[in-house]
């Protein structure tokens, strides 16, 4: 006979019912499930506005997913640890399941959670959370993780495939009545003003949308991904992040349909290897962060403790509105503002000036994305802003300044990213498109361009910039 007394899934960062550990445990006890999501801004980093916007409707897309197979999902806020035991003791609960998250903050809150659970004597059933791999299986000689992606990625590859996906419960027996915040009431959305109206047009957060964009990415995109997904005139990524970032999906489901698309069509395997690969870098990420909590504010190369950042409060407010005079630059800047996230090629570029060619602290930019980006992750955002400063794991190196006239035209050799995002260039030819400042007046006038008015002038000199940027990190080097 299943038991009559419920069990309370904790949800986190893992806003999905199918490859739900924890949830298809306690689903398969044939027990009154309760789920429950906490609000609790102090375990781990809280999300930005773009996060929290995303955050939202998530929510509301599981709760829907939940009501379908006859539970209710019931909102909380609060720490986690004071909250989910209140709860239990309300319902008579005699257990809590969750999917751990290998992150120290949010580890400290479950080992709180667990005490506190074990002094009511409530079990806690933990279930491995969303990694490929457990960190602990990964380590050197000293055992410490790796610092470097390629020997890492060879190493979970060769750990062979992670365990196959488990199935959403078919149905959800539901458990006592119990009150739950309004969604409304945690304010997770903008409202005045309500600058969320390019998330809007550019996203549907929730499972559904998750998995149709991975079996859509698959059939229409993998075969050209491993080309393509550079070009940020061409729609040749996945835009999985946002949806692996909440949870909408897990690595693992990602992993396996990847593999059975290729199995089924070989000719798309090499986009799938490297679609693969850019899922390690999440796990590489997940790793260091998992090992340096500090990640988003301490510098992983000590060295660059005493790097000579210049701060200057109006060059980072042309980066931040993309108002920079490079094209590529602004263009992606104002992609950022208006859906929430930037094409990869280009946040290395945006990224690269912003430490290199304006000498700003890197700290700066990660904080900006985190708070702009509705795919920011607390491994990948810093973790990737550090390998662009130089300073961080697998970093890039210091003598690599991208030259922004060059990315572009590289990237987006017909100006198409350009022109959709910096209007004001789009009657530029598109030999000049990524170098206005080289057009002469009469090519200006005709594409209805004055620079400084309608079209900044570049707010620091490529060549003089790079040199500036070179000369730091050369002291830096010899220190």
């Amino acid at each position: 006979m299943p038991s009559a007394t419920p069990i309370i899934v904790w949800f986190r960062d893992d806003l999905r019912l199918s490859d739900h550990p924890a949830l298809h445990a306690a689903a398969k006890t044939g027990a009154p499930v309760i789920c429950l999501y906490v609000l609790d801004d102090a375990a781990g980093r809280a999300p930005g506005g773009a996060a929290r916007w995303w955050l939202a409707q998530s929510l509301r897309a599981l709760g829907a997913d939940i009501r379908r197979r006859g539970g209710s999902l019931i909102l909380r806020k609060g720490p986690a640890a004071g909250v989910i035991p209140e709860v239990a003791r309300a319902i008579g609960a005699t257990a809590v399941y969750w999917n751990e998250v290998a992150q120290a903050p949010h580890q400290s809150v479950e080992k709180a959670l667990e005490a506190a659970l074990a002094k009511l004597g409530i079990d806690s059933h933990i279930f491995p959370g969303d990694l490929l791999v457990a960190p602990s299986a990964i380590r050197n000689k000293e055992g410490r993780g790796l610092r470097v992606f390629t020997p890492f990625w060879r190493r979970v590859l060769a750990l062979g495939d992670p365990p196959k996906p488990l199935p959403a419960p078919k149905e959800l027996r539901a458990g006592p009545k119990i009150t739950s915040d309004a969604l409304e009431s945690w304010k997770l959305e903008p409202s005045k003003p309500d600058w969320a109206g390019g998330l809007r047009e550019s996203w549907e957060p929730g499972e559904a949308s998750a998995r149709t964009r991975l079996r859509d990415f698959l059939k229409h995109t993998a075969h050209s991904y491993a080309g393509d997904r550079d070009r940020p005139d061409r729609k040749g990524t996945s835009s999985l992040s946002p949806h692996l970032r909440f949870g909408e999906l897990s690595p693992r489901q990602v992993w396996h349909a990847a593999r059975f698309a290729a199995a089924e069509n070989p000719a798309i395997g090499p986009g799938v290897e490297k679609f693969l690969s850019e899922l390690g870098w999440r796990e590489f990420c997940r790793h260091l962060l998992h090992d340096h909590p500090d990640l988003a504010t301490v510098n992983l190369q000590a060295n660059f403790d005493g790097f000579p950042w210049k701060p200057d409060k109006t060059a980072l407010a042309a980066w931040q509105r993309g108002r920079t005079g490079y094209p590529i630059v602004d263009a992606g800047l104002r992609e950022l503002w208006h859906t929430g996230v930037m094409h990869n090629r280009v946040r290395m570029v945006v990224a690269s000036f912003l430490v290199k060619h304006l000498l700003i602290d890197w700290r700066v930019g990660e904080s900006w994305f985190w708070d702009t980006l509705v795919d920011a992750d607390a491994g990948s955002n810093p973790a990737n802003w550090q390998w662009v400063a130089g300073c961080g794991a697998d970093a890039a190196p210091y003598f690599r300044v991208f030259n922004p006239q060059l990315q572009g035209e590289k990237f987006d050799p017909d100006g198409t990213y350009v022109r959709r995002w910096v209007p004001e260039l789009k009657d530029m030819p598109a030999k000049l498109i990524h170098q206005p400042w080289q057009a002469t007046p009469i090519e200006l006038a005709s594409a209805g361009v004055t620079l400084g008015k309608t079209y900044p002038q570049p707010i620091v000199d490529h060549a003089k910039g790079r040199e500036r940027a070179l000369a730091a990190y050369a002291n830096i080097r010899k220190g």
